[in-house]
């Protein structure tokens, strides 16, 4: 891992964030498992809206996806991750946010749309 304090950056591939522990968050719900889970600024502003400016108007309904969603299936990449899907929400037909459990509090990594269902969602 690499920290946001003395962020790293490899020779071609993206710097990589992590929360300094006295930051304050931008934002911050409850997972459905009662999880406290953290929307840092530094990674709103500088990593998820950078990369999915689509989604820059659509904190509110990130959070709503992580603390009432309407599927949860693990990340592919990481066991201490989860993707919780909102539908109708974002300007797509699902917004898609990754959470990760890799540190306490919880962390929100990423968030974007997505028109695809689910791989695992049944309606």
């Amino acid at each position: 891992m690499c920290g946001w304090a003395a962020r790293a950056l490899h020779p071609g591939r993206r710097p990589c964030f992590i929360a300094v522990e006295d930051e304050t968050p931008l934002a911050e719900t409850i997972d459905p498992a009662g999880v406290r889970v953290v929307l840092e600024g530094h990674v709103w502003a500088q990593k998820i809206v950078r990369d999915h400016p689509e989604v820059g108007a659509h904190r509110a309904d990130a959070l709503r996806a992580v603390s009432a969603p309407d599927h949860v299936a693990q990340d592919p990449s990481s066991a201490d991750r989860r993707r919780f899907y909102l539908r109708g929400a974002g300007p797509s037909r699902w917004l898609l946010v990754v959470v990760s459990y890799e540190q306490t509090p919880a962390r929100i990594i990423s968030v974007f749309a997505n028109r695809k269902d689910p791989k695992t969602w049944s309606a």
